[in-house]
């Protein structure tokens, strides 16, 4: 039995990435958009609407020395899945390239209210070869970006939806693939 010494985050990961148990979950298998939406639909929905309310979001990726970076990004959801589409040679792709985890933020707009809560997805972009001409096309097709572009596909490895119900419980909904979702309140 090992033991593992590094300091834990909120959410029980250790911060060297691995979880309670020693397992490693800096590779951890995602899901699919489209599994995500068949196993919690509703939260599914909420967190789909976040993102459509506006057209640019926050991005998290890491750099080469493990520091991390935020940029904007427009995100889309398509045929199941949630994809990223990123300007030729982009810092953001470059680092995800690199190392595949990102955590993606809905922009939470003006003011405080922000209705319908603040989402948080994290997971894995699994970039699409330029060479699978048939899903860019599909996807250039539906997005109409500017070409050339890199793209990518997202494993999902975490929803989160932070909301304030009878402005008095501070409410987190927090999904991880297997799991159902957990909701936590506060006041």
């Amino acid at each position: 039995m090992s033991t593992n010494t590094g300091s834990t985050d909120t959410d029980g990961t250790q911060t060297d990435g691995t979880d309670r148990d020693g397992t490693d979950t800096r590779s951890g298998a995602g899901v699919s958009w489209r599994s995500f939406a068949t196993a919690e639909p509703g939260l599914a929905r909420t967190v789909e609407e976040r993102f459509a309310a506006h057209t640019h979001h926050v991005l998290a990726t890491l750099r080469r020395d493990g520091s991390p970076r935020t940029t904007g990004l427009e995100v889309r959801f398509v045929d199941g899945e949630l994809w990223f589409g990123m300007m030729p040679d982009s810092l953001k792709a470059l680092d995800l390239r690199r190392d595949p985890r990102f955590a993606l933020q809905a922009n939470p707009g003006e003011g405080t209210a922000m209705g319908g809560g603040d989402v948080r997805i994290a997971g894995r972009a699994v970039e699409v070869p330029e060479e699978d001409t048939g899903t860019r096309s599909r996807y250039a097709e539906e997005v109409e970006p500017p070409e050339p572009f890199h793209l990518f596909r997202t494993e999902i490895t975490e929803v989160v939806r932070t909301s304030v119900e009878d402005e008095k419980f501070l409410v987190v909904q927090v999904w991880k693939p297997g799991e159902p979702v957990r909701t936590l309140k506060r006041t």
